[in-house]
């Protein structure tokens, strides 16, 4: 996963690109930027048994290759899987995938996907065992935070739930025994917190590197059998929140450290991943016996569809614990986890914030001023007392620094540097001030909170509105002051508000296709762990990647205790949800529960959840949207304890979330707005008493709550109480539901919102929207591009090559478009993804379950999509006649059937001229 670095007071429009600002057409690379590696693809086979031109071939895949060849079908296999059970097929290199979807024994065919290598906001290194930023007494810190390795102290309600890991490690129970694979970028098994060694016999027993440092996404793997990361350092990081030896010179320990660990290297020294990588790396893990796998990675996609997602999904239902990172993307609002996460059977982790965060202050000398905090774990290393530079005296300015600094500007290299926030990025002000010697910043917040900033290669922090304005004043003034960075002494527990609650960072749910992620929550904000040796040895991350391999040990001291069968592991998300407790949305009284869409069933505790002699299943209730609403939900609470048991159920509701901003079609950014009504609902019975070894069923009758605009598609969640004698024989059973229909949801985004003009668009070779009947050579940079943003998930997104004089009526209105006949229907079922039997002349792409797009105005962002007809070629490789088009657009809308035209959105573009010269 991509971590976050920890937040605090974050504003409530993180990204308000939608709101207040406009991103520049001219600003659009003219590049495809889709995660789907063109001409890549993942077939999935049959079984033998049910290819009827299996003749005598002992395998189904070669049954298919032969069918290919036989139909002339070029293809090229790149990498194959043939784990029987889970997942047997390849993955291809190919043009024409409506031959490949239609050949006997194929089950599906999915694009290879990209995915963005674990990169944390900032990283912290730590000096040493004196490090002014840890806490005095290390154990105690391990104690209160169940050995997860975390910095400082947390409420009491989160100490009494966490310290169970302690207690766990008192009473033996570490691991032993439990073998977990770690797919990331790899550990440095030199590490002696780590055991020092590789092998049969040491802490890591064992792993594979499938692509070798170099590796970046975009070239070949170089495979070996040493997954020795001494580079990148993320897969060392979660590899000590799991196993960290005891005795260390921080005196922490990982949750499981008596389990084996084995790495399976993904990632090389930069880049990303492509699928049939994690593929291949989650089918190893099962063949070389892992009883967890766990994944701090993805990407948001919003569906449970994808091969790696559908792969780590039936590896878990079939009697293996998987966990994977939720997403760190929850300041772009619901609908929008992260895959492989989003699998139907793994275990999502969600992250929670610590209440207080360890920073630093700086020393105020020449005037009477009170420390400076600023955001960083550790003393900024600057020897002296500097005297300061503010670049604007106006501590309103909006976009201080943003130009090039005045030609009066001193050399600023002697001083610090103090700029307000506001504009432009924090890079920009920086490249400004160094332009100028500038080496040294202090940025002052503007109101969009005090937080971690990312500054690239630049020594600047944040500090707070306050002590900036303080500082221009004094500069402005022309009083005698000067700054020091104390060294030691000059840690700060700063207290944060969030503390105790769901991390901001974390992703939203449900998925699209409403499935419930995430499922439980741990802690993932400023986690200690191990490093790379080369690297530092120790350092502090944060994200939902630090709470993933949390859950990866709390499944190892669950399978040490109640064993390795298939039936503990996948009856283990069931009972860390039901015993799981609950989270609010903020310390203030009356506030709502979290919504579930955050925080899953909960914080996990996973002691109560070992000597849990209750079973409450199943921990989660889908009630679905309106159209498909499931209003009476039944659950099972059995007795496998001694004596009876008597319970009392009763409905807790959490807030109602607003996923879609109201009079929008866009999704609410991140805090996602909580509304207080919730569902109401009928439980029966209400009190029972449960004798050992005997079941008790529960059945409850949900209504949604009424008022609510169903255009902002709210999510209602909470959970069922199922309370005992003692707070260790309570309960939950989580439920989620929608009101409204998901089939009302617009897709695609036909407003001009986020660049200012209307879209979808094709632009042309100066990157200019086409208005009108245009040609294109296709030599050099005279080639069209499709620029679209999606406002919702689709599971289907096509795009056709149209005749231009074709009578069809889309639903978006386009600009210089001619006549408009009536609509036409789809005579025939839409099979593999071809709409061949449709007035199509051919089809240029397609795209299935695509996520929506989010907010972001970053050029290499999330905000836009574009694909560039590159060649004057279909998706088939055939080439398209010269002659006039229309470029057909068309998106199914969530649960939308794809036979019924109704169920797509559309659009059609001007008139393509394609004057191609023949090769």
């Amino acid at each position: 996963m991509k971590s976050a670095a920890f937040w605090v007071l974050l504003p409530s429009l993180l990204s308000a690109s939608l709101v207040y600002g406009v991103f520049p057409i001219s600003n659009v690379k003219r590049v495809s930027n889709l995660p789907f590696v063109p001409n890549k693809f993942i077939i999935e086979v049959d079984s033998l048994s049910n290819i009827p031109t299996k003749r005598s071939f002992a395998r189904s895949l070669d049954a298919v290759y032969s069918s290919l060849q036989e139909r002339a079908i070029k293809f090229d296999v790149t990498k194959e899987f043939d784990t029987s059970g889970v997942f047997v097929g390849a993955a291809v290199t190919l043009n024409d995938v409506a031959a490949i979807a239609s050949t006997p024994g194929v089950k599906a065919i999915r694009p290879v996907v990209r995915f963005a290598q674990p990169n944390p906001v900032k990283s912290h290194v730590v000096t040493g065992p004196n490090d002014s930023q840890l806490p005095v007494d290390s154990e105690s810190t391990h104690v209160l935070t169940v050995s997860i390795l975390l910095l400082y102290y947390l409420q009491k309600v989160l100490k009494n739930i966490l310290q169970g890991v302690d207690k766990l490690h008192a009473q033996g129970i570490s691991g032993a025994g439990i073998k977990i694979g770690i797919i990331d970028t790899g550990i440095d098994y030199t590490h002696p917190t780590l055991g020092g060694a590789f092998g049969p016999g040491h802490k890591v027993i064992g792993g594979f590197d499938f692509v070798g440092d170099a590796y970046t996404g975009a070239n070949t793997p170089v495979p070996d059998s040493d997954p020795l990361d001494q580079c990148n350092g993320h897969g060392t990081h979660v590899a000590g929140i799991i196993g960290a030896n005891p005795g260390n010179a921080f005196n922490i320990s990982g949750v499981a450290f008596s389990a084996s660990i084995s790495a399976y290297r993904v990632f090389g020294c930069s880049g990303s991943v492509t699928d049939d990588i994690l593929v291949e790396a989650l089918l190893r893990g099962v063949s070389e016996g892992q009883d967890i796998l766990t994944l701090s990675l993805g990407g948001a996609d919003g569906w449970t569809e994808g091969t790696a997602t559908v792969v780590a999904s039936r590896i878990a239902g079939a009697g293996k614990i998987v966990t994977i990172a939720a997403g760190n993307d929850g300041a772009f609002g619901a609908w929008f986890t992260s895959g492989p996460g989003n699998g139907i059977n793994v275990i999502s982790a969600a992250s929670l914030d610590n209440t207080i965060i360890p920073l630093q202050n700086a020393t105020v000398h020449g005037v009477d001023h009170p420390p400076i905090t600023y955001f960083d774990t550790f003393p900024l290393p600057i020897p002296g007392n500097l005297p300061i530079f503010a670049t604007s005296n106006d501590t309103t300015v909006v976009d201080d620094a943003c130009n090039p600094l005045p030609a009066s500007t001193p050399d600023l290299s002697k001083f610090l540097v103090i700029v307000r926030r506001g504009t432009c990025s924090f890079v920009q002000k920086l490249t400004n001030i160094a332009a100028k010697g500038g080496q040294v910043s202090l940025i002052y917040d503007n109101g969009n909170g005090f937080a971690d900033i990312s500054v690239g290669n630049f020594t600047a922090v944040l500090i707070q509105a306050a002590d900036g304005e303080f500082l221009v004043q004094q500069f402005a003034a022309g009083a005698p002051v000067t700054v020091s960075f104390p060294q030691t002494g000059g840690a700060f527990n700063f207290p944060d508000p969030a503390g105790g609650l769901i991390s901001s960072f974390t992703s939203y749910g449900p998925t699209n296709d409403f499935f419930f992620k995430p499922a439980v929550a741990a802690p993932g904000g400023n986690i200690l762990s191990t490093f790379p040796v080369p690297l530092g040895s120790f350092a502090v991350l944060s994200g939902t990647s630090m709470a993933t391999p949390f859950l990866a040990g709390s499944s190892a001291l669950l399978l040490s205790v109640k064993g390795r069968s298939p039936a503990v592991a996948t009856a283990a998300r069931t009972l860390f949800e039901t015993t799981a407790q609950m989270i609010g949305s903020s310390k203030t009284d009356g506030a709502p529960l979290q919504t579930l869409t955050q925080q899953g069933s909960g914080l996990v505790n996973v002691f109560n959840a070992i000597h849990a002699t209750t079973i409450v299943s199943p921990g989660e209730l889908i009630l679905n949207d309106t159209a498909n609403f499931k209003p009476i939900q039944q659950f099972t609470v059995k007795n496998i304890g001694t004596s009876p048991k008597t319970f009392k159920l009763s409905h807790i509701p959490a807030g109602t979330a607003l996923t879609v901003q109201a009079g929008t079609i866009f999704a609410a950014d991140g805090p996602v707005p909580l509304a207080p009504a919730g569902a109401t609902v009928n439980i029966v019975p209400s009190t029972f008493t449960v004798r050992p070894g005997q079941t008790q069923t529960v059945t409850a009758v949900f209504k949604p709550p009424t008022g609510f605009d169903a255009s902002t598609f709210p999510v209602f969640s909470g959970f069922i109480q199922v309370a005992g004698a003692s707070a260790a024989d309570t309960f939950h059973v989580s439920y989620l539901g929608l009101q409204g229909s998901l089939k009302n949801k617009q897709v695609i985004d036909d407003t001009d919102v986020f660049f200012g003009v209307p879209i979808p668009a094709l632009l042309d070779s100066a990157g200019d929207v086409q208005a009108g009947p245009l040609n294109y050579t296709f030599v050099g940079d005279d080639v069209p591009t499709l620029l679209w943003r999606l406002a919702f998930g689709t599971p289907a997104f096509r795009v056709d090559l149209v005749n231009s004089n074709i009578n069809f009526k889309p639903t978006i209105t386009s600009r210089g478009f001619g006549g408009i006949g009536p609509f036409f229907s789809f005579p025939s079922p839409h099979n593999g993804g071809s709409f061949a039997q449709v007035k199509i002349v051919g089809s240029l792409a397609e795209f299935d379950f695509v996520s929506r797009n989010n907010d972001d105005t970053d050029p290499t962002g999330e905000g836009f999509s574009t694909f560039v007809f590159e060649t004057p070629t279909f998706a088939n490789g055939t080439t398209i006649p010269n002659g006039s088009y229309r470029v057909l657009v068309r998106a199914l809308k969530v649960t939308g059937n794809p036979t019924r035209e109704e169920d797509y959105e559309s659009w059609l573009s001007p008139i393509v001229g394609i004057e191609a010269t023949p090769s």
